[in-house]
């Protein structure tokens, strides 16, 4: 595994940012979607949305969106959400991804946030590895699901 050469650069996310992010996106889950990251990238300045980019030589290696605030259904209002969180493969195991996460908790706890929620696909092995090894664990509300179609 190749290490870093520099230490990457988190910062918030610029309008500018959605086509490379478009392109770690195609890279990992292999859809092309431009126009949605073009939208994310557009509200991503907006409360109570938070993004992050991850930079190294000027090249974003990874991202990480998440959103302050709760959600309907009694859940608490100083909770946290992680919706994305996704690092370039290339540059996967070498703690950006921990970065990423570092610095939006640390803005979230600024935001009076007390808990950090992620819904992640319980298949995905790698991203549970992740999350388990930044201290997450399973909380206290669960997925329901109704298949109409």
């Amino acid at each position: 595994m190749k290490e870093l050469s520099k230490v990457p650069i988190i910062r918030p996310v610029q309008k500018e940012d959605y086509v490379q992010i478009a392109e770690i996106d195609k890279k990992t889950t292999g859809r092309a979607r431009l126009e949605y990251w073009k939208l994310k990238a557009e509200i991503a300045d907006k409360e109570p949305f938070i993004a992050l980019v991850a930079e190294v030589e000027g090249k974003i290696v990874g991202f990480i969106l998440g959103y302050v605030g709760g959600w309907e259904y009694t859940a608490p209002q100083n909770i946290g959400w992680i919706n994305t969180i996704v690092v370039s493969p290339e540059y996967q195991r070498k703690g950006i991804g921990q970065m990423l996460f570092n610095e939006m908790a640390e803005y979230m706890k600024k935001e009076g946030i007390k808990s950090i929620y992620a819904f992640i696909y319980w298949r995905d092995f790698d991203l549970l590895k992740f999350f388990n090894s930044i201290g997450f664990e399973k909380g206290d509300m669960i997925n329901l699901k109704l298949d109409i179609a």
